[in-house]
């Protein structure tokens, strides 16, 4: 009994570690936030209704801004957000590593703002009245430290172009940003996550995503692109370019994304006519999403596809050899997930011999 009881004990104790290590927060751009405790990083995003500013400051020795609060468990976190304020703090301590911003009436930023902090690692300044030139002027290119800028939801018109090159995620999304300054990413070798979603790009040139060699995910969605952008990074292995109205998806459009494996596409106006066959034809590919456009047959796609979303299109038709060129006991698709909901067709339309082609489907929804 004793043996079992520190069984269960280890097993508490392992889980306990494991949930304490990463936690998920939404938001922020629509893509979650991992946090990491084992790194000292913050569990919450914001303070505004868990603690008592009066109890956090009569209890907290540290010095702390008059705007701001600064917790007790994370003493290197700086709150000043969803408070109106139209300036920045002033004096932050050097302690400052996690600065929160957000939600404030901050139009501009001073050049000794940041004069104080040598180890700053996340700066969140989502929803507020920047603009482009207001974050080129503090010297972030000095925090060698920061691994996260968030500015989303704000009045940028271009990329800033004074970043600091050990940048992980760089978070624009909701701007105006029509350009990318010249430069501006060159050096951000470490970028795993770039978000430009709701801007009003509608190209990206040769030199723009040089050097983002390794950026995991690219959201471009709900933009002004007529066409797949060129020049994107090789290394992206998720690329979102929903609400984007192009006019079609040629052979090439997705040439050297060796690596891509989630790619959505959905209320991007497409229609079967300017899908070429082969667009698709790459094996690394494991989730497509073409929800909510004009489509009226299903497209080809790779036998390794394991994810297929076409709800809500003007689909008529169920054609096994979009799954399936040939069907035998090595060639089939590996779709587990099927989505038909919303289209033009129902159960009965669908052809005696697909059960063979997807084999191994666990969902289907028409």
């Amino acid at each position: 009994m004793a043996l079992l009881c520190c069984a269960m004990l280890v097993l508490l104790c392992v889980f306990n570690i494991a949930s304490a290590t990463i936690e998920v927060h939404m938001d922020y751009g629509g893509v979650p936030l991992w946090i990491n405790r084992l790194l000292g990083e913050p569990s919450v995003i914001s303070l505004q209704g868990r603690l008592d500013s009066a109890w956090l400051r009569a209890n907290n020795p540290q010095s702390c801004p008059q705007q701001c609060d600064c917790p007790l468990q994370w003493p290197t976190a700086l709150y000043c957000d969803h408070r109106g304020l139209a300036d920045t703090p002033d004096h932050l301590p050097d302690r400052t590593q996690y600065l929160f911003l957000q939600g404030n009436n901050i139009s501009s930023l001073s050049s000794s703002f940041l004069a104080n902090v040598t180890d700053l690692r996340w700066l969140i300044l989502d929803h507020n009245q920047l603009q482009s030139d207001t974050l080129d002027q503090i010297g972030l290119q000095n925090q060698t430290q920061l691994c996260y800028l968030f500015a989303n939801h704000n009045h940028l018109r271009s990329v800033p172009s004074a970043l600091p090159a050990g940048l992980k995620q760089l978070r624009l999304a909701h701007n105006r940003i029509s350009s990318i300054s010249p430069g501006a990413l060159k050096n951000l070798h470490n970028l795993t996550l770039l978000l430009l979603q709701g801007n009003k790009l509608r190209t990206i040139t040769e030199a723009d995503f040089k050097g983002l060699v390794s950026l995991n995910l690219l959201d471009l969605s709900s933009n002004l692109f007529s066409a797949v952008p060129r020049h994107l990074s090789p290394s992206v292995e998720q690329l979102y370019l929903s609400n984007n109205t192009l006019s079609a998806l040629n052979e090439d459009s997705f040439v050297g994304l060796f690596n891509l494996k989630y790619l959505r596409l959905s209320n991007c106006s497409l229609r079967s006519g300017v899908i070429h066959q082969k667009v698709f034809n790459f094996s690394s590919l494991v989730e497509l999403d073409l929800s909510y456009n004009k489509l009226k047959t299903v497209p080809t796609v790779p036998t390794t596809l394991r994810y297929l979303y076409l709800e809500a299109n003007e689909i008529q038709e169920f054609n096994v050899t979009s799954f399936c060129r040939e069907v035998g006991p090595l060639s089939y698709s590996r779709i587990k997930i099927l989505r038909l909901d919303g289209n033009k067709m129902s159960h009965h339309q669908l052809p005696s011999d697909w059960v063979f082609c997807l084999r191994m489907l666990e969902s289907i929804y028409i």
